[in-house]
């Protein structure tokens, strides 16, 4: 911690003391930090793994594009470090979703919706400069841009299935290549990466996104179906009440509209929005089934309260089973769902905000 501090404080020019530990992840420390004029910095210090490095690049590239997020006020490529502006102690979205507070709730997830909404809406002629700004940080690994993994994806799915003692269907690998197209090339955007509650601020001027490890241009469909689903990716997992998550869809796709004035076309953004929660859906299975069929985890070490992984694998599956323009794909998560039937798992509930819509 000493020598993150040193090194940080090099970079400012000044000297850095009194440091919080925010918890970082197994690829970063993240501390909060004092300035010898009494102000505080966040400083975030990544591991020489090879996915440390990729998400080192991620945040010195989507920060320095300056679309969002804190400011980013100095890198150093070796150590990999960076140091940005201090947002506050604000509330996350994911705080007040698992609070007592509907109304706080609501105008989160609104806000949340609106702010991605117009981020990508900003973005989409920037691709070019974010790829200049991954070449000047670059570590030697991919960008999220190049990194197929809608693909590996569904390469792995057929043995996860056979694993769970589900027989693929001959025609999966058809369907899974034609849900592949939803990666990025059609109404591409730029996306944080991870935007799921815990890394959007409330705060009084509004909402502010962090982490930019996964910084990337991707299909304006994979970020809406965040708003579907909810939260394709994330631990903070459970039901909202009926019509919320429609109408945070809808928020969103207003303000990509003034980009991509054909999404307005209910045949076109339908049939995106069911591909991209598709693809969404085998990330889930892919990621989580294999330690699910051994035991029912927790979807956060240490958060709580939490889904666990069959309790999210079932909701999106439960999502997922009337995906007509898939068959074979939705057959196998029929085929999933009844060998979950045996698991003694409850459904999952409603977001603790909206205990009462129960």
């Amino acid at each position: 911690m000493d020598s993150i501090m040193r090194t940080a404080g090099s970079l400012l020019g000044t000297h850095l003391s009194d440091p919080v530990d925010l918890g970082g992840s197994r690829r970063s420390t993240v501390l909060r930090c004092a300035t010898a004029d009494g102000r505080s910095v966040i400083v975030k210090a990544f591991t020489d793994e090879p996915e440390a490095r990729r998400a080192f690049t991620g945040e010195a590239a989507g920060l320095s594009l300056a679309l969002a997020g804190p400011e980013l006020l100095a890198v150093a490529a070796d150590p990999p470090i960076l140091v940005m502006a201090d947002l506050g102690r604000a509330p996350t979205l994911a705080d007040v979703l698992l609070g007592s507070d509907p109304k706080a709730a609501e105008q989160g997830l609104s806000a949340w919706a609106h702010g991605l909404g117009r981020l990508a809406a900003a973005s989409v002629h920037r691709r070019a400069d974010l790829a200049a700004l991954w070449a000047r940080y670059d570590k030697g690994m991919p960008s999220w841009d190049d990194e197929p993994w809608i693909a590996a994806n569904a390469a792995a799915l057929p043995g996860v299935l056979d694993a769970a003692g589900v027989t693929a269907p001959q025609d999966l690998p058809g369907d899974l290549a034609r849900i592949g197209t939803a990666g990025g090339e059609e109404y591409p955007a730029f996306t944080p990466g991870d935007t799921c509650p815990d890394n959007n601020l409330i705060t009084p001027e509004g909402l502010r996104l962090i982490d930019f490890e996964a910084a990337c241009f991707q299909s304006v469909f994979l970020t809406a179906a965040y708003c579907t689903m909810p939260f394709s990716t994330c631990w903070c997992v459970f039901r909202l009440p009926d019509g919320t998550a429609e109408g945070l869809e809808e928020t969103y796709r207003r303000e990509v509209v003034a980009a991509y004035p054909v999404l307005s076309e209910d045949a076109v953004w339908r049939a995106g929005m069911r591909q991209a929660v598709a693809v969404w859906t085998v990330d889930a299975t892919v990621r989580l089934l294999p330690r699910a069929l051994k035991e029912d985890l927790p979807m956060h070490r240490s958060r709580r309260p939490v889904p666990t992984m069959r309790q999210v694998l079932r909701h999106r599956w439960e999502a997922a089973q009337h995906l007509t323009e898939f068959p074979a794909l939705a057959e196998s998560v029929r085929d999933l769902l009844h060998g979950a039937a045996t698991w003694d798992t409850p459904s999952l509930p409603h977001y603790p905000a909206f205990t009462a819509s129960d």
